[in-house]
């Protein structure tokens, strides 16, 4: 089943239950899916990889949202960007510990005999593509950056 039509599908089931934030949320993946659509030019559906990567930006948005109202004592403004932050990762596959994070990354170094600062670029880019939506980009980062040093 493709994203697009779990989305209506969830939004059927928020409409019915009156949950204004679960709604919200999957009025914003919807648009952001339409919108991916269309940029493309074509009218098919866009990739799994296209749909992971939109909803974790989703999600970093709401997060650095939340941060940001948290910092300026808005917890009013801070909790329903938190609420869609838990809607939206319901779409995301399962996110993996900083563990085996790390035990991935460390492979990934072993294999390329990187070293030093100077290699992070190289690494990065095949953590990143091995690890597709599992792992944020900022965990990968910080990982990479605390082994190769």
């Amino acid at each position: 089943m493709s994203l697009s039509v779990k989305i209506m599908d969830e939004m059927k089931t928020a409409m019915k239950a009156k949950d204004t934030v679960a709604l919200e949320s999957l009025r914003a993946i919807k648009s952001e899916l339409l919108l991916a659509q269309t940029a493309s030019g074509s009218k098919e559906e866009i990739s799994e990889e296209e749909e992971i990567k939109l909803l974790q930006r989703l999600v970093k948005t709401r997060k650095e949202s939340a941060r940001i109202f948290t910092e300026q004592n808005r917890a009013d403004l801070a909790e329903p960007e938190l609420a869609q932050v838990a809607v939206i990762e319901k779409f995301l596959p399962a996110q993996l510990s900083e563990a085996e994070i790390e035990a991935v990354i460390a492979k990934i170094i072993a294999e390329t005999g990187a070293s030093g600062i100077a290699s992070m670029g190289k690494v990065m880019g095949l953590a990143s593509a091995q690890l597709g939506g599992t792992a944020e980009g900022k965990t990968i980062s910080t990982i990479v950056k605390k082994l190769l040093v």
